[in-house]
């Protein structure tokens, strides 16, 4: 029998109300910085309930595989937008289910994945180009939008068993932002990187302090270290011209 505890409830209302927020905005940099707060992760830990180790840091490059998959199969190969999703999001949690049983949670192989996943996301940020993008606001009334995003979230919590913590990082918000960005998927593509670079020292944080805090507390010391490490994304964009809408 699937039994729903508190803090999947609070992920399925809050984490529904971010995406569906995003997806309102008509600016691309507004929707980056919504798709970069790192509310899902937080909630998505707390649901899982487990300490944070090498799964959740090594689950970001599975979330930068999953914006280029979908950048690469819709601009380039001519998929539509929603199959691409379904494809990306499919691989991600297929990866994800065969990789938790044999990634190593030693705390060597946890410092490794971080350093490795880091320099990662600095390579990617420093190569993917810079593009400006069209902006786009959804035109479904929010009492469908809503329930559409609820129902994706909805899935994924009934899976988490089997993700662990590769489903701290799936892109819950991540897919909404990928199907209202479908005319310029650079900003999320460019959005994942400097994520990600804010990401692994904020794991880093948590995986020390949780022994002594506990996963809740050590989360909320994180964002402390997170909401910094968001200045490449607000230089990108904000140091651009605005959109015309």
């Amino acid at each position: 029998m699937i039994s729903f505890g508190v803090w999947d409830i609070v992920l399925l209302v809050v984490v529904s109300a971010q995406a569906t927020t995003l997806s309102y905005l008509r600016d691309a940099k507004w929707k980056a910085l919504v798709l970069a707060l790192p509310i899902p992760f937080t909630l998505a830990a707390l649901a899982v309930g487990s300490p944070v180790n090498t799964t959740h840091v090594a689950a970001l490059n599975l979330l930068l595989a999953y914006a280029h998959g979908v950048r690469l199969l819709h601009a380039r190969a001519g998929v539509p937008i929603i199959p691409a999703i379904a494809i990306s999001a499919g691989g991600y949690c297929a990866a994800g289910a065969l990789l938790r049983p044999v990634l190593p949670l030693t705390e060597a192989a946890f410092w490794a994945t971080c350093v490795l996943t880091f320099l990662i996301a600095v390579a990617a940020h420093a190569l993917f180009p810079k593009t400006e993008e069209p902006g786009h606001r959804t035109h479904l009334p929010v009492w469908i939008k809503f329930p559409l995003v609820a129902g994706i979230i909805l899935a994924l919590i009934l899976i988490k068993r089997f993700l662990q913590g590769f489903m701290t990082t799936f892109p819950m918000v991540g897919v909404v932002a990928s199907y209202e960005s479908r005319a310029g998927l650079g900003a999320v593509c460019r959005t994942i990187p400097d994520f990600i670079i804010g990401m692994v020292p904020m794991m880093a944080v948590v995986h020390l302090l949780q022994p002594q805090l506990g996963l809740g507390a050590a989360l909320a010391a994180g964002w402390f270290v997170f909401l910094p490490m968001l200045w490449p994304l607000v230089r990108d964009f904000w140091g651009r011209p605005a959109e015309k809408s």
